[in-house]
């Protein structure tokens, strides 16, 4: 059975599921930073899933990098299944811009993590899962 690590838990916020996909928020404010982590058993890897997992992940991550630029407007979205600090497979989608405090570098150990406070937090996180629900009701019709 699936269970997320508790790393993720503890630095993003759930906002809804895909077919396949939990879709979090991460805590960091410093950048629009969305997550997708399949919920499947011990992946680590996106060539452990399932062929029709693959096919499904590559979706889930083009469906929220799309859902992403049309609400935040980056001059780019960086995606990223990186796994050194946790092992669980979970994609990074990191809306960037040309003025960002790390631009053009990577966010990744550039800056300490700066979380919402936590009204922006509750505001942000609605915010997200009402585009999400938008998105879901979209591609069920």
């Amino acid at each position: 059975m699936f269970e997320l690590n508790s790393t993720l838990a503890a630095d993003s916020v759930l906002l809804g599921t895909l077919p396949l996909c939990q879709v979090r928020l991460s805590r960091d404010s410093q950048f629009p930073w969305l997550l997708l982590v399949p919920m499947r058993k011990d992946i680590s890897e996106i060539h452990q899933l399932e062929d029709t997992d693959q096919q499904q992940l590559i979706h889930e991550s083009c469906t929220i990098a799309a859902l992403m630029e049309q609400h935040v407007h980056p001059d780019k979205i960086n995606v990223a299944a990186i796994g050194n600090m946790v092992a669980q497979l979970h994609l990074h989608h990191v809306a960037r811009y040309h003025n960002d405090p790390c631009w053009p570098k990577p966010i990744w150990g550039q800056l300490p993590p700066l979380p919402y406070p936590i009204e922006d937090l509750k505001e942000i996180t609605k915010l997200w899962q009402q585009r999400l629900n938008q998105l879901v009701e979209f591609e069920q019709a």
